[in-house]
């Protein structure tokens, strides 16, 4: 509820009088609330909004603008943006009925224009964005989304969602061979590189495994893990006659990634957390 204050002045001759002041209060019929369908995003990650607006008046509002921050924070001496509207998903309902898409403007800030809410209804706004170089992702990081909506005479409604970055391992691997070209008879050495592009490393209780079908078979098996000598069965199995090697639950762990972000650009760069397995045996 907006409060409004008056005071009026009376002017006689060379008298001037001060009446008391008037209180008043403007009773705001609109409401509004935004949420995100998913309360946490991950890298490459897509967040969908809901922005919801109720008319509890009599009288319908019509032409209203919506102008989203997409998260903007300030760096340096400018803003970044961490959050990017994806073209085409906006969706408009009065009602709960589909309406034809209103006008949107990209930015940032991303903008939409022509909404209208009918007296004692209501109006919904969902759209999609994108994460984007500018998000973080360090472990307590978060992306505030801030949402005015302006104009039809309205007092400005200003709502925001908080989004938390994602705290959990993400895990990729590859496999390289060498020699190449290996001998008959000769030694083969297989070396699996874990990357961790994740705020949160991988641990025991991550129950990481690596399984892999030699062939051609090897025999005379070793492995090192991060330069630390592995023992069947403790740490590896592996059947000689079929070539099947198999990490135990939770023998493999990455370190978390580290995040910087650019100081010129703004842009976060993540470098992975690594762990090396390295295989030997003979063809």
């Amino acid at each position: 509820m907006a409060r409004f204050t008056n005071q009026a002045q009376l002017r006689y001759g060379n008298a001037v009088t001060n009446s008391n002041v008037a209180v008043g209060e403007i009773l705001e019929v609109l409401s509004a609330t935004k949420t995100a369908v998913k309360t946490t995003y991950g890298q490459n990650d897509t967040v969908t909004y809901i922005i919801s607006i109720v008319n509890s008046g009599a009288t319908a509002f019509n032409g209203l603008t919506l102008t989203d921050d997409l998260g903007a924070y300030t760096f340096g001496t400018g803003t970044v943006t961490p959050l990017t509207y994806i073209p085409g998903t906006i969706n408009y309902y009065i009602n709960g009925t589909l309406q034809t898409a209103p006008t949107v403007e990209a930015g940032p800030p991303l903008t939409v224009s022509g909404i209208s809410v009918p007296a004692n209804g209501n109006a919904t706004i969902i759209y999609e964005t994108a994460v984007n170089e500018f998000a973080p992702f360090a472990t307590g990081s978060d992306v505030v989304n801030t949402a005015t909506i302006t104009g039809g005479g309205i007092t400005p409604i200003t709502i925001s969602e908080t989004i938390a970055a994602e705290s959990t391992p993400i895990l990729n691997i590859t496999k390289s061979v060498s020699p190449v070209p290996v001998t008959e008879n000769g030694i083969l050495t297989y070396t699996f590189l874990i990357q961790n592009m994740g705020s949160a490393p991988a641990t025991v209780t991550t129950g990481a495994t690596i399984t892999d079908t030699f062939n051609p078979i090897l025999s005379g098996l070793t492995a090192t893990f991060n330069g630390t000598a592995w023992t069947a069965p403790t740490n590896y199995t592996y059947n000689e006659t079929t070539g099947l090697f198999a990490t135990a639950a939770g023998q493999i762990t990455v370190p978390a990634a580290t995040f910087t972000q650019d100081p010129e650009t703004g842009a976060w760069i993540t470098t992975p957390g690594v762990s090396t397995l390295v295989v030997t045996g003979t063809i």
